[in-house]
């Protein structure tokens, strides 16, 4: 209450009295009405430093003339519309369709083991494909443009490609990181869980391509349903030769 006395003090002093004001308007200089006057006229005797409506004040050149002076009510003239811009082409995201989707029983809808995982079309020619040779499956990946999920977007064919097509006596192997540390991701245990088919068969056709011996999948400890469910899987797929 103290601040907003002292402001309310402040303000009352700086506030004019009807005496102020009187004072004031007796002293300005007597001006004409602006109103009788266009804009123009007005800046004109401005620039030139003369009160308006004094005796003084000079003639406009001949070749000077002004516009008729406008109302409240006369329409401002209209001013070119700017061209419009173009139209931003419409964006393309490879044309994938819902029947393109990779994992399909990724919410657990149907039967995640060997007889549903049949019907929806994994391990579907899977032998004719290996028989094609590791060529043939690099220059398939390279050509579908399948990227990495990573921050670089590496292409998936072309990291295939860099594991030597001849060994020097050491093994090679592929390594699946299933581990999923990273801070609120949730897809590698949905896909183990509902899909572990999809991802056996993934992982043999990329370890036929890039000449490994065998194949590890790493799981996090807590992930004890999703190592059942890829042990078995794994012992179907086997079953099925």
């Amino acid at each position: 209450m103290l601040g907003l006395s002292l402001r309310t003090s402040a303000l009352a002093r700086l506030r004019p009295t009807g005496s102020m004001l009187a004072s004031a308007i007796s002293s300005a200089p007597k001006f004409a009405a602006l109103s009788t006057l266009s804009r123009r006229e007005v800046a004109v005797c401005r620039s030139r430093y003369i009160p308006i409506g004094s005796a003084t004040t000079p003639a406009l050149h001949p070749t000077e003339s002004f516009p008729p002076a406008r109302s409240l009510s006369t329409a401002a003239p209209a001013t070119p519309a700017a061209p419009a811009a173009p139209a931003a082409p419409a964006r393309v995201y490879g044309g994938l369709k819902d029947s393109d989707r990779i994992f399909t029983n990724i919410y657990g809808r149907n039967d995640p083991f060997i007889e549903g995982a049949l019907k929806r079309g994994d391990w579907y020619k899977t032998k004719d494909m290996i028989g094609m040779g590791r060529d043939w499956i690099l220059n398939e990946m390279k050509a579908s443009g399948l990227r990495g999920r990573g921050g670089a977007g590496f292409p998936s064919g072309l990291k295939w490609s860099f594991m030597p097509k001849v060994s020097d006596g050491r093994p090679q192997y592929l390594v699946v990181n299933a581990d999923e540390s990273e801070p609120g991701t949730c897809k590698d245990r949905e896909i183990m869980r509902n899909d572990p088919h999809k991802l056996i068969e993934g992982c043999l056709i990329a370890g036929f391509a890039m000449g490994a011996k065998a194949a590890y999948i790493y799981i996090r400890g807590e992930f004890w349903k999703e190592y059942l469910c890829l042990e078995q899987a794994i012992a179907e797929a086997y079953a099925k030769g």
